[in-house]
């Protein structure tokens, strides 16, 4: 069968040839003798056969290399599937038509998952060294209260230390848990009308302790104002902001707190004259576990948790919350809720 066709191939080509000659003579008015025509065809019959055998090489070639674009689609999906998210799709295969699109999300999907699996591994690496610090303080004083020679005082401020370092440890479980409320789907709020003022001045007072024993001055000014929101959630919010406050404002300094109308929102002010926040810090703040002085907010007891769930339960009530500071001069943090 693969005879017949290439001689039946090969007497097309002779063919073709002879039509191109004869049309040539004609042409040219030449006609030469029969011996030479038959020697011009077969020449140009050769070469017709060796052009067309290697054009059809070439695109025989050309085809394996150049895969369907639905295989190559299917196989980046597959290393993503094996976790592989820095897969990334050949952007030139946008020219084929529709297939651009599915290329287009393939890329966009992978990039997102390769950033959500970084911010997991940041996340498990802070909530691993979170626990490990005051584990390891447990861990060192429990020791420390199994030797003879420790002194009364100072087996009860070891055993101070470990109560601290456990409280440390249940704050942190507990703010995950919220955060993890917060950001699923169960999380519904209960919205309901009540004294915005009340609820903010009610808090500072809770915290009188916290603010005389610094000799803070607090500066308290509030409007008074109906909403209609999840009182416990927003609660959360305002206890985490005064209480920065407080925390960051050294000894006879002054805490201001404020509400008034705004348009159709309430804003809510609540600023100090504390150790302030460097300008590089503050897009930053309030993500989780994230800390502009590592060292002065450890001492202070905190995890980073507190402005990521305010921030969390702010936005949940269609509002926003920003932060204006400069190091040294305090911080302002403003609030703003739909006035409805």
């Amino acid at each position: 069968m693969r005879t017949v066709a290439s001689l039946a191939f090969f007497a097309c080509v002779l063919c073709l040839a002879f039509y191109i000659t004869s049309f040539v003579y004609i042409r040219a008015g030449w006609q030469p003798h029969p011996l030479l025509a038959l020697l011009i065809n077969a020449f140009l019959g050769m070469i017709l056969t060796i052009a067309l055998v290697a054009l059809v090489g070439v695109a025989i070639h050309r085809r394996r290399r150049t895969k369907n674009p639905f295989s190559v689609i299917r196989e980046a999906l597959e290393r993503i599937a094996t976790g592989d998210f820095t897969t990334r799709l050949d952007e030139n295969l946008r020219s084929h038509g529709v297939v651009g699109e599915l290329v287009q999300s393939v890329n966009h999907m992978a990039t997102r998952l390769d950033e959500m699996e970084k911010l997991r591994q940041e996340f498990v690496s802070n909530v691993s060294h979170e626990i490990q610090s005051p584990l390891t303080s447990i861990r060192g004083f429990a020791a420390a209260l199994q030797r003879d020679n420790v002194s009364p005082e100072d087996r009860l401020h070891y055993l101070e230390i470990i109560e601290a370092e456990s409280l440390r440890l249940s704050r942190l479980s507990e703010n995950l848990l919220k955060l993890a409320s917060l950001d699923s789907d169960q999380t519904r709020l209960v919205p309901a009308p009540y004294r915005l003022d009340v609820q903010i001045r009610n808090l500072i007072l809770a915290c009188e302790t916290q603010w005389s024993t610094k000799d803070l001055e607090m500066d308290v000014s509030l409007e008074e104002a109906g909403i209609t929101a999840d009182e416990d959630l927003l609660s959360q919010v305002w206890i985490n902001l005064i209480h920065n406050s407080i925390k960051f404002t050294p000894r006879g300094g002054r805490v201001r707190v404020g509400l008034n109308r705004s348009g159709n929102a309430w804003e809510v002010r609540i600023a100090d004259t504390g150790i302030g926040i460097a300008a590089e810090d503050q897009p930053r703040i309030f993500e989780r576990f994230y800390k502009a002085d590592p060292s002065r907010r450890h001492s202070a007891g905190g995890n980073g948790l507190g402005l990521a769930i305010a921030k969390r339960v702010v936005e949940l009530h269609q509002g926003s919350i920003a932060v204006r500071s400069q190091p040294g001069a305090g911080a302002e943090f403003v609030v703003t809720l739909p006035a409805v």
